[in-house]
């Protein structure tokens, strides 16, 4: 048969190679040389199965044979002979005998071969394939094509020369698979201690989670007790930061914030005190409690103090220490006031002893100021009666300013102080460079302006720093106690402005001026200013009904000297057919005085003696022009003096406003229409 041909050559021109134990290596078997010719073309219709071809290549598994009898690789023993088998493996000859279906042979018996002949196992006919032909048949075949189709290897000098070459690379594969089996040991080694220590974390936070439920159970008890006694606690406890604050930290915001929080524990522990006087806790606390406010008032004293020295500064303003130290922290004096009233009650003396000084200080420089401005003087020769080319005395150089170059009984733009008013006071240094003469008005307004607005806001002071230890009246003695010399430093200003003048218009004015500072005052909610007001009008108003009377004292003894009075005025009145009938100068300075005076009146009321001053000053006017025109011989003549004089002053008061102007133009009226015929 050609198989066992096959293997009888195979045997007979080589030995056996070496067994090769192929789970050493994972590298695909390498075929063996086949001797002889080139391998046949394939036959066809055969397909070739590798199963079927391993049991006769040298090179097959040896996977059916014990682990006894493996022979290891590179081993140089040759293959056993047929005689010499181990006991326990069949005879292939009658393996190959049972596949091809041929008459089993005999088992030979003896001491090396023990058994009996295996038959065909189904399973290996099944996966033998011979292409749909016997056995026989596919043993006939042509050779060539077999051999073509199934190589068979044959072990020869080469193939023992490759492997002994290639066993230097299967040894270094062997100790690199060694020394992954170390390392994998290594890492063995490292996950054990790894699963060890998992699993004592595994403890701990089983150990922790048991502890943090234990704590949530301890926390929920504590919010129920905290929940109960946190407010009482709260309210009878006082934070370390409240205690530095007070103790060390600056005046400010957070100072005063802190002076609240202390006042607030203050009244509750008192509060529970009387109502448990023996709490532990209540009694532990009142010492820090009382500590504390002695701390605080001593801190608030000293405080008080300095801004109080700072007001005595030189060139300081005292509305800003008031509005941005005082003001500001008004609380303090109010806590003051609470805890200790009679150390507040002297901080407030001092302050009064020290605006007093301040005020007084201040005023006294600004009247020294204005009174270096130039005035315009008018006197006793300033009247309507008297001439204005009559000589002045010797006092003139005397004066403090230039006489009158203007007429001193023309209002002019003098009014404008009251319709169009400046916000501010003429500043003192101003006043000392200023070279133009002014009136009267000018420097009263200024100090007046200058004195009720500091008093305005040394009131609303005094009313919102000192009202939680003063009432309304208390208040106002203290303002008094602060502005009384002030006040008279003003008095005597406007006595020495209007004592000596005879600046009707100019003293009207100041009286307006006045006024006007009384309503300001009145907006302002000021009251306490009202007696400096009151004093003032006692001083403008009298002196303004004596020049008045001045004037028809002067218009009185004009007329009177008329007929022997050898004046300018009395040659006007002669029968002379050169007397003219137009108006006299004495009539344009009569109805610029009127004017003036009506104009500074269209809002006065009837309580005012403008009116009686201004009847009577009419009348005097009135007998003079009478007198006046007795000088006429011609009835006509004196009628057209008489018309032009009323006309002129018709003319004059014709813008004038306000029922008392209204009343004095219409009774002009009336007397010019008398002689207009």
């Amino acid at each position: 048969m050609w198989g066992l041909d096959r293997i009888t050559t195979n045997s007979t021109q080589s030995g056996a190679p070496p067994i090769r134990r192929d789970s050493y290596s994972p590298a695909p078997r390498r075929p063996y040389p086949v001797s002889g010719p080139g391998p046949l073309p394939p036959r066809p219709g055969i397909t070739p199965r590798s199963s079927s071809l391993n049991l006769l290549s040298p090179s097959a598994s040896n996977t059916s044979l014990s682990s006894a009898l493996r022979v290891p690789n590179g081993s140089t023993r040759r293959r056993p002979s047929p005689g010499r088998n181990p006991s326990n493996i069949a005879d292939p000859l009658q393996v190959l005998e049972a596949i091809m279906g041929g008459s089993p042979r005999k088992p030979v018996v003896g001491k090396d071969h023990v058994g009996a002949i295996p038959t065909k196992p189904d399973k290996v006919a099944e996966e033998i394939d011979f292409g749909g032909m016997s056995l026989q048949d596919f043993a006939a075949a042509e050779m060539p094509q077999i051999r073509q189709s199934f190589p068979v290897h044959t072990f020869s000098t080469q193939s023992v020369e490759e492997y002994d070459n290639e066993k230097g690379k299967f040894e270094d594969l062997h100790r690199s698979i060694l020394a992954c089996d170390e390392v994998l040991k290594s890492v063995e080694t490292y996950l054990t201690n790894f699963q060890s220590d998992l699993g004592a974390v595994s403890a701990e936070i089983e150990s922790l989670q048991n502890r943090s439920i234990a704590l949530n159970t301890k926390l929920e008890n504590r919010k129920v007790v905290e929940k109960i006694l946190g407010p009482a606690v709260e309210d009878i406890s006082i934070s370390p930061a409240v205690v530095r604050k007070i103790a060390e930290g600056p005046i400010d915001e957070g100072f005063l914030a802190a002076l609240a929080d202390l006042e607030k524990r203050s009244k509750t522990i008192n509060t529970r005190v009387k109502e448990q006087p023996d709490v532990k806790a209540l009694a532990d606390i009142k010492p820090l409690i009382f500590d504390l406010n002695n701390k605080a008032v001593e801190r608030i004293r000293d405080y008080i103090v300095a801004q109080v020295k700072a007001i005595r500064s030189p060139s300081i303003n005292a509305q800003i220490i008031q509005q941005q130290a005082f003001l500001k922290y008004k609380d303090l004096y109010a806590f003051l006031a609470r805890h200790q009233p009679e150390l507040a009650q002297q901080i407030s003396q001092a302050y009064v002893h020290t605006m007093r000084w301040y005020y007084l200080n201040h005023f006294t420089r600004y009247r020294s100021a204005l009174e270096k401005l130039k005035l315009t003087v008018l006197d006793k020769y300033d009247v309507l009666g008297e001439d204005p080319a009559t000589k002045r005395g010797p006092l003139l150089s005397q004066t403090r300013g230039p006489p009158s170059t203007h007429d001193a009984f023309s209002l002019g733009r003098r009014v404008d102080l009251l319709r169009n008013p400046s916000p501010s006071a003429l500043t003192a240094y101003l006043a000392e460079e200023e070279k133009s003469a002014h009136h009267l008005e000018v420097p009263f307004r200024s100090f007046n302006l200058a004195l009720i607005d500091n008093a305005s806001f040394e009131y609303t002071f005094l009313s919102t720093y000192f009202s939680p230890l003063q009432n309304y009246h208390a208040i106002s003695r203290t303002f008094s106690s602060i502005f009384e010399p002030t006040f008279s430093l003003g008095q005597s200003l406007t006595k020495q402005l209007v004592e000596t003048t005879t600046d009707t218009l100019g003293t009207l004015l100041c009286v307006r001026l006045n006024q006007h500072f009384a309503f300001e005052l009145q907006r302002r909610k000021v009251p306490a200013v009202e007696n400096y007001v009151n004093a003032t009008n006692m001083l403008l108003w009298p002196r303004f009904q004596q020049i008045l009377d001045q004037h028809c004292t002067s218009l009185s003894k004009l007329t009177a000297s008329l007929p022997t009075r050898p004046s300018t005025a009395a040659l006007l009145t002669s029968s002379s057919p050169s007397l003219s009938t137009a108006p006299t100068p004495l009539t344009q300075k009569f109805a610029n005085l009127v004017n003036g005076i009506l104009t500074l009146s269209s809002e006065a009321g009837d309580d005012e003696p403008v009116s009686v001053s201004v009847g009577r000053l009419r009348s005097e006017f009135d007998a003079y022009l009478a007198r006046l025109g007795k000088g006429f011989g011609d009835q006509r003549k004196r009628e057209r003096f008489l018309c032009n004089n009323y006309s002129l002053v018709c003319t004059i008061l014709a813008d004038v406003e306000g029922r008392l102007g209204e009343d004095v133009r219409a009774y002009f009226e009336r007397a010019r229409d008398g002689f207009d015929k």
